[in-house]
């Protein structure tokens, strides 16, 4: 079950501000009466936007991952490549998490909160956005490119990589999410033991 997603001015508010609470003391460290306080409201004026602090969580949840499915597909080179590909998937992958780290925190951090119908709902996005990397990563062991006898393991690999930059972005040299994603583009072409051949 997809959420109504508001797209009010007042539904949008209230959802950054939920995320700026939630990437800084969690779920389950924040109140309804938090993120209303940092808007200068009082919680029953949220009300008719999300009904409880769990709906809440779910559009923010949904909403982010849909858009870094839309960042994938608009990235994808099906064309391409395995390694190409790979690269411009993984670079725009870890982008998306480096430039929008609270968000990314909050979408990738907090889905044991969810309800079991709300967390199906966005698993199902989530194992789409694996079967994609993963469809990438065959096709390149298919074809040679690759030098990996596990599809799996290595996808799994290169997901848990991307999505922990939220964590810890921005840190160190670190604070260009361009950077970040050059780098990630590298470290990926260099777990799949892609062929220096195909990096031309």
């Amino acid at each position: 079950m997809e959420p109504e997603m508001s797209r009010s001015k007042a539904a949008a508010r209230i959802r950054a501000a939920a995320v700026a609470e939630f990437a800084e003391h969690g779920y389950g460290g924040t109140t309804t009466r938090q993120i209303a306080a940092r808007l200068d409201l009082s919680p029953a004026a949220m009300y008719p936007h999300y009904r409880s602090k769990e709906e809440l969580l779910f559009a923010i949840s949904y909403e982010g991952h849909r858009e870094t499915q839309e960042v994938l597909a608009e990235s994808d080179l099906p064309g391409e490549q395995p390694v190409v590909r790979l690269r411009s998937l993984i670079a725009a992958f870890t982008r998306w998490q480096a430039a929008h780290h609270a968000l990314a925190k909050v979408v990738q951090y907090e889905l044991g909160a969810l309800t079991p119908e709300h967390y199906l709902t966005v698993v199902e996005v989530r194992r789409s956005i694996t079967a994609l990397f993963r469809s990438v990563v065959e096709k390149g062991i298919t074809t040679g490119d690759f030098d990996s006898p596990d599809a799996e393991g290595v996808t799994l690999a290169l997901m848990s990589l991307c999505v922990d930059v939220c964590r810890w972005f921005p840190a160190g040299a670190y604070t260009d999410p361009d950077a970040v994603a050059t780098l990630y583009a590298d470290l990926a072409t260099r777990l799949v033991g892609a062929e220096p051949a195909t990096l031309g």
